[in-house]
Order: structure tokens, then C-alpha cells, then sequence
């Protein structure tokens, strides 16, 4: 499962409807995002992933304190 938070509105998707797999990296998984939101790679550069010990993706605007 893969929990996105993008633009104030949650989100959940199997990685399959993305097109996401295992072996990815950060990058290819912001690229998929990017691409099933039809939006521009760099609207995702301050996003973070989670990997849940699960194997669940929590995809999330990075945390910004002070």
C-alpha cells in the first residue's frame, strides 16, 4: 500500500496502480508520482518517503519545525 499526502488530500494506492516496485529508488518512485498526478517531478522535491517495516510507502511533505 502506499499512502500519499500530496497537496492536502490523502491518497491511497497499491503500488501496482503506480507502477511502483521494490528495487526502485526515490527518485523513479517521485517520477511515478509525478507522472500519475500529471504534475512536474520538481512539485515532489520536498516530499519525503517512508518505508513502513511492513513494506507500506508513506509518501508526505517534508516536515519543516520552528
Amino acid at each position: 500500500m502506499v499512502h500519499i499526502r500530496f497537496e492536502g488530500r490523502s491518497y491511497d494506492l497499491t503500488e501496482s496502480q503506480l507502477g511502483i516496485t521494490t528495487n526502485m529508488n526515490e527518485s523513479a518512485i517521485k517520477e511515478r508520482l509525478a507522472q500519475h498526478f500529471d504534475v512536474g517531478r520538481d512539485r515532489l522535491q520536498y516530499y519525503v518517503i517512508d518505508k513502513r517495516p511492513s513494506g507500506d510507502l508513506i509518501i508526505r511533505p517534508e516536515a519543516v519545525y520552528g
